[in-house]
């Protein structure tokens, strides 16, 4: 009986499964999965060949509850679904070799149980794999919108307050409550912009038109001015040459541009200065955002890290900005990359293709 036999060779079985783990390309190996997966399925596949033979088969969902229970188990150990139909297969593919090197009797049913017993086990664990995935975004999504209507609420309590103080006359629009209320509104835009500029990226909405690098930081400029003078920073626009254009979305470009703004007013000491600049690099376009932080320490963590940790003192925002602004910026086919300056500062850099006529210029000259 296959059953038997499977009690009979489990060790080698085992010792198989564990060869093949481990010569394989993919996926990355764990020292563990092994330990934990081949022992839990092999013992339920012999009772279920063993119960398959008698009067009283087994429950037809019992092969199906393990794999579940084995793909959680295995998830909160850190392994991947793919490890785990892996070593299914494994394990499978070793009884079959030790049955033929002895020459082991195995009947058309025993087969069609074998097969039946690795299809449902598969199946359950991708199913499972699925739903937990499902339960993690879900939780993720409930946390990240809580942090958002907390964030908005604070801020929107902040310019009400400033809004009936001046709205009473007692205190001047150009004073302290009035920046108080300028820098509340300012902070709720920085947090609906980037939650409605995730809201289009995870929809494939990207309207691209062709942008004047000269235009689009213009308008940028402009805004920034009004951010610099709130936080107290100098801030400037380095000439760019009126030649460079790029093809993109105007909205989500602008976005992931001011988010950098954003930060390096922010982070950069009182009566510091920012600079935003653009220049040709080939075939490339750099949009450059320095600022005087002091620098980034390097105990950081990826500053690109949803919910990432902070590179200063102020802990306001959500945390969300640079993730989304780097998802933009490379869903135009670009990246933002950091260079830290000690004791100094930092400069990211929007790395995007120019557009093609520059190119074609560029070439013929």
């Amino acid at each position: 009986m296959l059953h038997e036999f499977i009690a009979i060779h489990r060790e080698d079985i085992v010792a198989r499964t564990r060869d093949r783990v481990r010569s394989r390309p993919w996926p990355v190996v764990s020292s563990r999965e092994i330990e934990q997966g081949v022992p839990l399925f092999l013992t339920q596949l012999t009772e279920t060949l063993r119960l398959e033979s008698t009067e009283r088969p087994f429950a037809s969902g019992a092969i199906a509850s393990t794999a579940m229970r084995h793909r959680a188990e295995l998830a909160a150990a850190g392994f991947t679904v793919a490890q785990v139909v892996h070593d299914y297969g494994g394990i499978c593919q070793a009884i079959t070799e030790i049955a033929v090197e002895q020459h082991a009797p195995m009947t058309v049913e025993e087969c069609h149980t074998l097969n039946r017993c690795l299809d449902t086990a598969i199946a359950e664990a991708v199913t499972e794999h699925g739903r937990l995935v499902s339960d993690q975004r879900s939780r993720e999504e409930v946390e990240r919108h809580g942090q958002v209507a907390h964030e908005l609420r604070d801020l929107l309590n902040g310019a009400l307050l400033a809004f009936h103080a001046l709205k009473r006359g007692t205190v001047a629009i150009d004073g302290s409550t009035g920046m108080v209320l300028g820098r509340s509104l300012t902070s709720m835009r920085d947090v609906v912009d980037p939650a409605l500029v995730e809201v289009r990226l995870a929809a494939g909405n990207l309207r691209r038109e062709r942008l004047a690098v000269t235009a689009f930081l213009d308008d940028i400029a402009a805004t920034g001015v009004l951010h610099s003078e709130s936080r107290g920073v100098r801030f400037t626009v380095a000439s760019v040459d009126p030649a460079l254009s790029m093809d993109g979305d105007p909205q989500l470009l602008t976005s992931a541009v001011m988010n950098l703004l954003h930060n390096a007013f922010k982070y950069t000491r009182d009566g510091g200065a920012v600079v935003l600049s653009a220049h040709a690099r080939g075939d490339r376009l750099l949009v450059e955002i320095e600022d005087e932080c002091g620098g980034i320490p390097e105990t950081k963590s990826d500053l690109f890290q949803p919910f990432g940790e902070r590179r200063g003192r102020d802990r306001s925002g959500l945390g969300l900005g640079l993730s989304i602004a780097r998802k933009a910026v490379r869903a135009h086919g670009g990246d933002i990359h950091v260079r830290n300056i000690p004791g100094r500062g930092c400069i990211f850099a929007i790395d995007l293709p120019l557009a093609a006529n520059v190119l074609g210029a560029a070439q013929s000259t």
